[in-house]
């Protein structure tokens, strides 16, 4: 089990597939529903029709599998690398490590799921033909095609997180030559679909004709509101996911690194304070009489000393020893500099120049504030 990933069921062409907990959620109620409606359709299967509908389900996630197994094997053509795919409570996630470098890779990344869907969809309907209506298998291949069809057609429709969605932010992406755009553009059909779905699902399900009762009324309801939250925060994610990509070229370690003072480990914290604002510095490092770095004063720390008590605290009882991975080249920029934040998580880090001389001190927070600027627009 891999935190927040799920149950590692394999790896082909090298990416790790995880079944997260929710699936298990998910088949529950596919077996439930699927079950019920069995006991009209095969009547002789008593209790069986509960192990006939939990293979369907096993039967429809296999299927969801090849959706994003064909996510996966364009973005490894297009050398875009995949992270993971997870089976979960909606379906099916492929983790792409990239974006798409143009419109037209970004297109058939998008759409081959969907198609993988449909030629699913209609090699079962093909299969009807060869098996009885009204049997186990007959009832199985007809579940698979219709949900295999209908999984490629929702896919498909025009809004973001959807395949669909990525498909029209690819289009308005190739007319305005602007990727930003694509993403806004898809990202508002996302949330006005979003909509459509939360009044439009229970309103066509009640259309359908006959006696429906209050539980069938209250479960579309229910899944309608969870698919649109879902559809609705896709949309959103996905325009906040642009704009920290637009903005990483642009975040440097040199341009986020605050000066520090050097202070032995004895120094009271009032003096080390005292230092820092005469040098205008935002972070004080601890050194040994050589004036090596030993140890990083931690900000978060400072904080909670009362201004009365830090001139008998000494500053060597803040700090974090430098560790590795906690020196960083002052050179690093965008995705490198996220990617070594993240090898080795701390609260402040040691910025160096190539000759091993230092050039400042990184506090995270100042990293997180230029992302969640970025990400809001700001």
């Amino acid at each position: 089990m891999r935190p927040g990933g799920g149950i590692l069921m394999g790896r082909p062409f090298g990416v790790p597939i995880y079944v997260t907990p929710t699936w298990f959620l998910i088949a529950g109620l596919i077996t439930w529903i699927f079950g019920g409606q069995l006991a009209n359709v095969l009547p002789d299967l008593g209790a069986t029709r509960y192990l006939v509908a939990f293979s369907f389900a096993i039967a429809f996630y296999g299927s969801v599998l090849v959706h994003e197994l064909a996510h996966t094997l364009v973005a490894l053509r297009y050398k875009l690398g995949v992270r993971r795919i997870q089976l979960q409570f909606l379906g099916g996630i492929s983790e792409i490590e990239r974006e798409a470098e143009t419109p037209g890779r970004e297109f058939w990344l998008a759409f081959v799921g969907p198609l993988l869907s449909l030629v699913l969809g209609g090699i079962c309907w093909g299969a009807l033909n060869f098996v009885t209506p009204g049997t186990v298998p007959g009832v199985l291949i007809a579940g698979l095609a219709v949900s295999n069809l209908v999984v490629a057609a929702f896919n498909l429709l025009p809004g973001l997180p959807l395949d669909g969605g990525r498909m029209l932010r690819a289009v308005v992406w190739g007319i305005t030559g602007r990727p930003m755009a694509g993403t806004v553009a898809a990202a508002w059909a996302g949330r006005v679909l979003a909509v459509v779905v939360l009044f439009g699902l229970p309103m066509v399900n009640n259309a359908g004709g006959g006696t429906r009762s209050s539980g069938d009324t209250l479960l579309d309801t229910a899944l309608a509101a969870v698919l649109a939250v879902v559809i609705w925060n896709g949309a959103g994610g996905a325009v906040r996911n642009a704009r920290l990509k637009a903005a990483l070229p642009g975040l440097t370690l040199r341009g986020l690194t605050r000066r520090a003072v050097s202070v032995s480990a004895d120094t009271p914290l009032a003096e080390a304070l005292r230092q820092a604002r005469e040098a205008q510095a935002g972070a004080v490092l601890v050194v040994d009489g050589l004036g090596e770095p030993l140890a990083l004063v931690k900000e978060a720390a400072v904080l909670q000393i009362p201004e009365q008590r830090r001139p008998w605290v000494a500053v060597g009882a803040l700090a974090r020893s430098l560790e590795p991975g906690m020196r960083l080249p002052a050179a690093l920029e965008g995705e490198e500099l996220l990617a070594a934040l993240r090898a080795k998580p701390a609260s402040e880090y040691l910025v160096v120049e190539a000759d091993g001389s230092v050039y400042g001190v990184l506090a995270v927070l100042d990293v997180e504030r230029r992302l969640s600027a970025a990400v809001s627009g700001r």
